[in-house]
């Protein structure tokens, strides 16, 4: 029993496990930063375009009644297909994907940026080729006296 706690105090310890949870916490937090976006920001200029459309209320009657509104619907038990669900999340996800993807975007010109910068550092510090063959001929010429 004591070498199972500790075989489990050894695995919760590893930094994968960690880095993990870490991660599921900041995209948790991120969801949420999204989510006011897409709620905040593009549903109501999307609404503006459609004309004040609410995807959520789409619905196809499957029983051929006619019903004046999606709560209608639900209420009287009819058999529906909700359309505008599966459109907004669609939209939803079109939504994140975006911005998923210019942050990424961002994150790699930036990495890429900061590698080129240390290239070019570690360049700086080498000598120039001129100078390493002088250098090499150099102590050739010592080792050729000794």
């Amino acid at each position: 029993m004591k070498k199972m706690f500790s075989d489990f105090y050894e695995f919760i310890s590893k930094g994968n496990v960690i880095g993990l949870a870490v991660g599921i916490m900041m995209g948790t937090a991120f969801n949420n930063i999204i989510t006011s976006v897409i709620n905040d920001i593009f549903m109501p200029i999307i609404g503006l375009l459609t004309s004040n459309i609410s995807f959520e209320n789409w619905f196809i009657p499957l029983n051929g009644e006619a019903y004046p509104s999606l709560a209608a619907a639900k209420e009287a038990a009819a058999p529906i297909i909700t359309i505008g669900n599966f459109v907004s999340a669609l939209v939803n996800f079109l939504i994140v994907a975006l911005i998923l993807f210019f942050i990424m975007r961002g994150m790699t010109k930036l990495i890429s940026l900061q590698s080129q910068k240390e290239a070019e550092e570690s360049k700086a510090a080498e000598p120039a080729e001129d100078i390493k063959l002088l250098s090499e001929i150099r102590d050739l010429l010592k080792a050729d006296k000794n």
